[in-house]
């Protein structure tokens, strides 16, 4: 067995797929030490640049000192603590949905909701560039997974049309990770109602960044229905951890009761949901931010002037640069980490083959200056690689 994983991890290699860590020695932000070394960073998911604020540093010290640093049980025995259930009525608000409920991690929220939620009999119809825990969500629910080609409508409208599934979920991105374009959710949520279906949306990309005050993406397309159950990593724009499931107040109920990755858990330190609590007062408050970073993603996509490389059409903070192969991807990464900047090449199966690219992303802790450095560097790299 030892022998055969070696094996598989020199194919990897010789692939251009092994990926590696790198060891982080500063707060998160656009400025980072990493492996001993300063860079500028463009890797990172903190779209507000909400990681090091001091107002939620504070907020968890005083936090840690008033819970503790553990739940120590289960949230149905004595680990759902007053911090928790706070925050859950807080971010359900936020949301303007009726009801929340708090996971340790997105991967967790989509494995334990989507389990939850339909089984033998039913069926998910899956966009094939959904996150990996949507994929993983559907394959362990049991239920028939249907996946059709990425925001095409017609083709979800024939899997729809053709099923005979007792309960039906469409599953999707609100923003997708990798190549950052929004999901035609509006279509989708007409569809359900057509075919007497659900949506199920993953807003980790969307929350915090997009929608009025940050309130994410349904609010940013005007959507509101009793058939969305929605989902937000709080990892990302609101800069600490930790995930949501909003709904109905019934499908709330339900999952306490029967999402298995909740249940079985131990939920996270009261703390996170303290800090979370000022996140989300900051990310109400941060129009500001939302402004700058939008004037960022504009600079960037006016500015940068590629011939071999192909800067994918989004509008959200993940500005995907398409390369096409492995090794030519990982080559322009080390190239741009040799003039001090960090942009994570992403190579298949995390993308689909011949599309490995650099996933550039932005967030309103950059200057403008930083975008511009971005720029020149890439444009270098274009001459010297």
């Amino acid at each position: 067995m030892l022998a055969s994983l070696q094996l598989a991890l020199d194919k990897r290699k010789a692939e251009g797929l092994l990926r590696q860590r790198r060891l982080l020695d500063s707060p998160q932000a656009e400025h980072i030490v990493a492996n001993n070394k300063p860079y500028l960073s463009f890797c990172s998911n903190d779209y507000l640049g909400l990681a090091n604020h001091p107002t939620l540093i504070a907020a968890m010290q005083k936090a840690a000192g008033d819970s503790g640093v553990g739940s120590g049980a289960s949230g149905l025995v004595t680990g759902h603590h007053r911090y928790h259930d706070d925050l859950e009525k807080q971010l359900a608000k936020f949301v303007n949905m009726p009801a929340a409920l708090l996971f340790s991690a997105g991967y967790m929220a989509n494995i334990g909701a989507l389990g939850a939620l339909v089984g033998r009999g039913d069926a998910i119809f899956a966009d094939k560039l959904n996150h990996a825990c949507l994929n993983d969500g559907g394959y362990y629910s049991l239920a028939e997974f249907n996946r059709f080609a990425h925001n095409d409508v017609v083709a979800l409208e024939n899997l729809l049309k053709a099923s005979t599934a007792r309960h039906k979920l469409i599953a999707v991105d609100a923003v997708f990770s990798m190549d950052g374009d929004i999901a035609p959710l509006a279509e989708y949520l007409a569809l359900c109602e057509k075919y007497d279906a659900y949506l199920y949306i993953d807003d980790a990309h969307g929350f915090g960044v997009l929608g009025e005050h940050g309130q994410g993406s349904l609010n940013h397309l005007k959507l509101k229905s009793p058939r969305i159950i929605m989902m937000a990593t709080l990892g990302k724009a609101a800069g600490v951890a930790g995930s949501f499931v909003a709904g109905e107040s019934v499908v709330i109920d339900y999952l306490i009761q029967t999402a298995k990755s909740y249940v079985y858990s131990t939920p996270a330190p009261p703390a996170l949901s303290a800090t979370l609590s000022a996140s989300v007062s900051l990310i109400e408050q941060g129009d500001d931010l939302r402004t700058h970073l939008r004037s960022l993603i504009s600079y960037f996509k006016e500015n940068l002037q590629c011939k071999r490389w192909q800067l994918m059409p989004s509008e959200t903070s993940v500005q995907p640069l398409v390369v096409g192969d492995n090794l030519e991807a990982l080559a322009l990464s080390e190239y741009l980490q040799g003039q001090g900047i960090l942009v994570p090449a992403i190579r298949p199966p995390t993308v689909p083959v011949g599309t490995a690219r650099l996933r550039i992303s932005l967030s309103a802790a950059h200057s403008l200056d930083d975008i511009k450095q971005l720029i020149s560097a890439i444009q270098q790299a274009e001459q010297a690689l």
